[in-house]
């Protein structure tokens, strides 16, 4: 055994708007990483009251960087431990997220003061 470590999954282009979509101002609230991504659900037809996954969503889930949780009237997404670590190298690089625009999730992850 080697103490290499795991892989990094790092987020695709899809993956990455999805998440910015969801973490940015929404009616002059500001989103947080604990709350966890709000899903809508199925109203009929054979899914009626399952949650709707945008394809971003399904690969996250997929993957490993998130995990559903249906037991509430609103179903949500919440990042796994590895998810919140991509989310981290996703936030401190400038390029993939606007440090002014994401201030409060930074300071959540604890990269800004």
């Amino acid at each position: 055994m080697s103490d290499t470590p795991a892989p990094r999954r790092a987020f695709s282009p899809a993956e990455r708007d999805y998440i910015r979509r969801e973490l940015d101002m929404f009616f002059s609230t500001y989103p947080t990483v604990a709350e966890g991504f709000h899903l809508r659900t199925w109203r009929g037809g054979s899914q009626a009251g399952q949650p709707k996954l945008p394809p971003a969503a399904k690969s996250l889930l997929e993957r490993g960087l998130m995990q559903l949780d249906a037991t509430t009237s609103i179903p949500r997404l919440f990042f796994t431990e590895e998810g919140i670590e991509e989310l981290r190298v996703m936030m401190a690089d400038r390029r993939l997220a606007n440090p002014e625009k994401f201030a409060h999730v930074r300071r959540e992850l604890g990269l800004d003061g």
